[in-house]
């Protein structure tokens, strides 16, 4: 049963996925961004980014869906929240923020669930496409978001681009920690936002 679901998943996913756009985007940060830093800042509204060498796991989000997409997820997100504040649990108590609401985690899930791009959370490498968002739970609630590569590794994983702590990197982790949710986003001239 659990070889049909991986099959059935990556022949629908890849009929309608083709993403390699956002891996490419998510790639070029490698060696760009080479510091975790998740200080808040003030940043300019819309397009508003911190410094291109430094960043956390959520700026490789936000970055690889503007160059790829252009899709604003700072403005994106913040009008989001706005309109549909309930549905935001962390940012209950606190007023929106535009400088900080699209650079944490459960936030962009919010979001990705809301525009419709959540997949199923699955234990095999065929039902992750490159370009697909993956959110973790890292334990002791601190939670991760990477992007699916196109490379994989020698038993057939999908590698991820993300930021855990020294900066955008392209590692074999889809596995290590728990998966908290499967985004994808439509593909080119799709839409979606």
């Amino acid at each position: 049963m659990r070889w049909l679901l991986a099959f059935w998943l990556l022949v629908c996913s890849a009929v309608f996925a083709d993403n390699l756009d956002i891996v490419a985007a998510a790639r070029r940060q490698v060696g760009v961004t080479v510091l975790y830093d998740g200080s808040y800042r003030t940043l300019k509204y819309p397009n508003g980014d911190v410094p291109a060498e430094r960043g956390v796991c959520t700026d490789v989000i936000v970055r690889a869906l503007r160059t790829a997409r252009s899709f604003d997820l700072q403005k994106l997100v913040h009008e989001d929240i706005v309109a549909h504040r309930p549905e935001y649990a962390r940012s209950a108590g606190h007023a929106p923020d535009a400088n900080i609401d699209h650079r944490r985690v459960p936030n962009q899930m919010t979001y990705f669930r809301r525009r419709g791009w959540t997949q199923p959370v699955a234990d095999v490498p065929s039902a992750y496409l490159p370009g697909d968002i993956v959110a973790w739970d890292l334990g002791g609630g601190v939670l991760h978001v990477g992007i699916v590569s196109d490379r994989k590794t020698p038993a057939g994983t999908p590698q991820v681009i993300h930021n855990i702590g020294a900066g955008a990197s392209e590692d074999d982790i889809l596995f290590s920690f728990a998966i908290i949710g499967h985004y994808r986003p439509p593909p080119p001239m799709a839409g979606g936002l």
